[in-house]
């Protein structure tokens, strides 16, 4: 990995019934951001939230009728924010619904473009929230797969939203080779969750963790609170964003990343949380990773 400035975008979806044009503003709001990002920080990788072309909540709308106002990666969606990476010669992340495999299969996608418009990797979310499982009445099909992207910036993995709940994720993605995670988000429970989950997958995996939230409110009335933020592998807040439509942006650099035990400090940092793992505790108890388990607390979804 080589420094770089990173950025990370919180803007609003309309909040008007999803179809096909409130998707071409959604996207034309999007890219005018991430354009204004660009010139304004100087920023090489630039992270949009989660399912930006739409807003979290399609309003009621069933798998099906979903699938049929999206489209497949790549596409047309995808078109116009490739050719801004182009255009701007930058590295640019975004959220989107993808039309799956046949009607109704629906996945709630992360995807990266290269400074020369390419896609270089798509990420399927594979913790979808509760309320957009398909299986539990919402419309979102689960993905099964890590990403881990080879970049000139760097080695980038993507997670989604409450993806960052589960630090299995990150961890294989950081053994992958990550060195920096982005997580676009449309996050709606609470700050103080976002900022914990945000540094604690950094600090577990020292690596450099990009998270964009959204803000305003969705085609389902459901407000968002940014928030977004940019978090070192040593767990330190190094940009952060209020409510409001904006951006924050960081210079990310391996050099100084892990040089001191906690920002200011004079002591060294001498453990590495991937190299110093108990390996045979986790081979000795690895089928405990696969067993399904439950909480023993009385909730909603028990």
């Amino acid at each position: 990995m080589r420094a770089f400035t990173a950025a990370a975008v919180q803007i609003r979806p309309r909040p008007d019934a999803l179809s096909i044009d409130s998707i071409k503003a959604n996207i034309e709001h999007a890219l005018d951001y991430a354009e204004r990002c660009a010139e304004s920080t100087g920023a090489e990788l630039v992270v949009l939230p989660e399912s930006v072309t739409t807003g979290f909540t399609p309003g009621g709308l069933s798998p099906e009728v979903l699938w049929d106002v999206m489209d497949v990666v790549p596409g047309a969606m995808t078109e116009p924010f490739q050719d801004l990476a182009r255009r701007l010669g930058i590295h640019l992340v975004w959220g989107t619904y993808e039309r799956g495999e046949r009607r109704g299969v629906v996945y709630n996608s992360s995807l990266l473009a290269g400074p020369d418009g390419a896609i270089l990797g798509v990420y399927r979310k594979t913790h979808p929230f509760c309320t957009e499982l398909r299986d539990r009445g919402g419309w979102v099909t689960p993905g099964h797969d890590p990403c881990v992207v080879d970049t000139d910036l760097g080695r980038i993995g993507m997670i989604i939203c409450f993806d960052g709940d589960y630090p299995e994720l990150s961890r294989i993605t950081a053994v992958r080779g990550a060195e920096v995670i982005v997580r676009p988000s449309a996050l709606l429970r609470s700050a103080d969750l976002w900022e914990l989950t945000n540094r604690a997958r950094a600090y577990d995996n020292h690596v450099f963790v990009v998270g964009a939230n959204c803000t305003g409110t969705d085609p389902a009335g459901v407000m968002y609170f940014g928030n977004s933020m940019i978090v070192t592998p040593t767990a330190d807040v190094v940009a952060r964003a209020a409510s409001h439509e904006c951006w924050v942006s960081a210079r990310l650099d391996p050099d100084e990343a892990m040089r001191s035990l906690t920002p200011g400090s004079n002591v060294e940092h001498r453990f590495d949380h991937l190299a110093d793992r108990n390996l045979e505790l986790v081979r000795r108890y690895a089928n405990d990773l696969t067993r399904e388990a439950r909480t023993t607390f009385p909730h909603a979804g028990a």
